[in-house]
């Protein structure tokens, strides 16, 4: 067979570059159509990228850490017979980071003229952050330390800094340099003093066990830090009444899967009735940059999602507002099912603007959720629970067994205040309670 090059795919319109973090098949080893080849990571998410065609793996054009650009080959497809056991990554590696490199910084009259030793910058810095082999490159040859790194507000998955977000920082950073140097005395430096918090000492007994945060866990716990120092956060909370939903789903939930061949949830509904308030208080569609709040055109509800690996990701249904209860049912369950099977692409998860988690879905009746940054709000929702409730009726008020539950919307104070965070979940409330027990599918 001819020989064939494993293309980097196109994974968004965000994305222009992914990081090789693991080959799964080694040069010789027989490769079926379609069958995964490597594992890479962007800013965004982790993915696997398979291949084209069926053959041998003839030679990797890169090494695992080396950034590759969308488009380029990463590898070569071949018949048995032609196999070499040469990588050729240090061209191309080389070449993509020229190409990156940003431009020099312009010299001005406050300029450091002393020579720059470059610190090797790790892979994961000592707060969580991961940055991938070209940020690390710039940052060495720039003179960026680790420190200084840590300050970048990151605009990628996580708040990861990207090649961008670096980019833009260097302009502006000779300034900062020059004037946070300190003075010399008797022509020595002065020691900076600097702010950073005291590792707190742990002690580790003898049948303790020590387990390594993984790549994604690091970046879940940098992002929630980052949310918590960027958002006051504030949460309301209501007691919705369900009993119209959880009649009509027993109803219906039969006949709807065999004509749908989809199982309906109470997720879909919940959603729909986010999507509804959403469109009554828009000013909850937002985000912040700087001084300034964004109101958003989209309705791009994202979905927290439990994966087997006990870390959790976000992906989003985008235009939520144009999809009726069907529509929302299957987006729901498709990208339920490709986060637990890792068939997420970028995209995937990429433009949320309103987030809903199902604590219920563990038995919780209720929970103070983290907003997922750079949107405002978020909802939790809890587990349904029969309980005697008060109800009106034509001969006067009555005791009832009614499925109740509640909904935690927390709400980035900054922007939103207690009457607009307390009505919109009053509001998705009355949505849920006013559903319509006769309604069809």
């Amino acid at each position: 067979m001819a020989e064939v090059e494993l293309i980097m795919p196109k994974m968004g319109e965000s994305v222009a570059e992914a990081t090789i973090t693991s080959w799964l098949k080694e040069v010789g080893d027989t490769i079926e159509a379609d069958e995964s080849v490597v594992e890479i990571a962007t800013d965004k998410v982790d993915s696997e990228v398979p291949s084209t065609a069926e053959g041998i793996l003839i030679k990797k054009l890169f090494n695992e850490g080396d950034v590759v650009q969308v488009g380029q080959a990463i590898a070569i497809i071949g018949s048995e017979g032609a196999v070499t056991t040469e990588t050729t990554s240090a061209a191309p590696k080389q070449d993509a980071v020229k190409e990156a490199a940003p431009a020099p910084v312009a010299e001005t009259a406050t300029a450091i003229a002393t020579p720059v030793v470059a610190e090797k910058i790790e892979k994961t810095s000592g707060s969580g952050k991961f940055y991938s082999p070209l940020v690390r490159s710039i940052a060495e040859k720039e003179g960026v330390s680790t420190t200084e790194l840590e300050t970048i507000n990151g605009s990628g998955k996580d708040g990861r800094v990207t090649k961008k977000d670096i980019l833009n920082y260097l302009p502006n950073r000779t300034q900062e340099v020059a004037t946070s140097a300190p003075a010399a005395t008797n022509g020595a430096a002065k020691p900076q003093v600097t702010s950073e918090p005291k590792k707190v000492s742990i002690s580790i007994g003898a049948g303790d066990e020590i387990i390594e945060m993984d790549r994604m866990r690091k970046l879940i716990a940098n992002h929630m830090v980052m949310s918590k120092h960027t958002s006051p956060h504030v949460t309301s909370y209501v007691e919705a009444d369900m009993t119209n939903i959880v009649n009509w789903r027993n109803k219906v939930k039969d006949e709807f899967f065999a004509r749908e061949n989809e199982k309906i949830t109470f997720t879909p509904i919940i959603m729909e009735a986010i999507v509804k308030a959403i469109k009554d208080f828009p000013m909850i569609n937002i985000s912040v940059d700087g001084d300034n709040i964004i109101k958003k055109k989209n309705i791009n509800l994202g979905m927290a999602t439990a994966l087997p690996s006990g870390n959790l990701i976000v992906p989003v249904i985008k235009n939520a507002d144009q999809l009726n209860l069907v529509g929302l049912t299957k987006a729901v369950n498709d990208l339920a099912n490709r986060a637990r099977n890792n068939k997420l692409v970028p995209d995937d998860i990429a433009g949320g603007t309103y987030t809903m988690t199902n604590v219920g879905s563990f038995g919780n009746v209720m929970g103070t959720p983290i907003i997922n940054q750079p949107q405002v709000a978020i909802m939790a929702v809890g587990a349904i629970q029969k309980k005697p409730a008060v109800i009106e009726t034509p001969d006067g008020d009555a005791i009832a067994i009614r499925h109740k539950m509640f909904l935690s919307h927390a709400y980035d104070h900054r922007v939103v205040d207690g009457a607009l965070g307390g009505m919109f979940v009053r509001k998705v409330a009355d949505y849920l309670e006013e559903f319509d027990v006769n309604r069809e599918i």
